[in-house]
């Protein structure tokens, strides 16, 4: 599946060139997204495709942002994502599992009597929090809020909305409804589930991958 060079960062474990790909679509306020990247990309995936593991070389994950516009605060999240991803490239993946762990905090209600710029506020904390680690700094928050704060037009959105555009419009023209949603180089593979273990995922490597 085609992947622009500016989101190069989408390719979250294995090797950009690996011939197969699994294009994972997820929705940072999705709980089976949140089951699918933590359970399934972490814990299984990862070793597996990584160096040293039995398909390392031979295929790569793409984690694909999936906003579920019926979540008032997941157009945020994702927007918070490609801020990250736009000043640290290499934090988009270990932000994604940030979020993922403190989603049900960007949930409908906990999320009912905040404004936009106090979720974005929010997200910008979470950065900082779960990013020092990784050299995040102030200097970078700054930049995050710049990033998701709308500046030039009364409607023309903010920095990273035309990187959002592209995940919903490579979203659209595929036919994605739902997260997760997996492909596997490119059709959709309707077995894979969110709950799927070391077991389901091996058996189905083993089927699939033909290098």
């Amino acid at each position: 599946m085609a992947l622009a060079p500016s989101l190069s960062h989408f390719v979250v474990v294995g090797k950009a060139d690996a011939p197969h790909t699994l294009d994972i679509f997820l929705d940072y306020v999705c709980p089976f997204s949140a089951k699918i990247a933590n359970g399934g990309i972490e814990s299984v995936l990862r070793p597996l495709l990584s160096k040293g593991g039995k398909y390392d070389g031979k295929v790569k994950v793409i984690a694909r942002l999936q906003v579920q516009p019926w979540h008032g605060s997941s157009l945020y999240t994702h927007e918070a994502a490609l801020a990250v991803a736009r000043i640290k490239p290499e934090a988009y993946w270990p932000y994604s599992l940030a979020l993922f762990k403190h989603q049900e905090e960007y949930y409908d209600k906990p999320t009912l009597d905040l404004s936009p710029t106090q979720v974005r506020q929010k997200l910008a904390a979470l950065a900082a929090e779960s990013l020092g680690n990784a050299g995040w700094s102030d200097a970078a928050t700054t930049e995050f809020i710049n990033l998701v704060t709308p500046q030039s037009t009364n409607n023309g959105g903010v920095a990273v909305t035309e990187d959002l555009k592209y995940t919903i419009k490579f979203s659209r023209q595929n036919s994605i409804h739902v997260s997760p949603t997996v492909l596997w180089d490119g059709i959709v593979a309707n077995e894979v589930s969110s709950g799927w273990g070391e077991k389901e995922w091996s058996e189905f490597l083993e089927k699939k991958v033909t290098v």
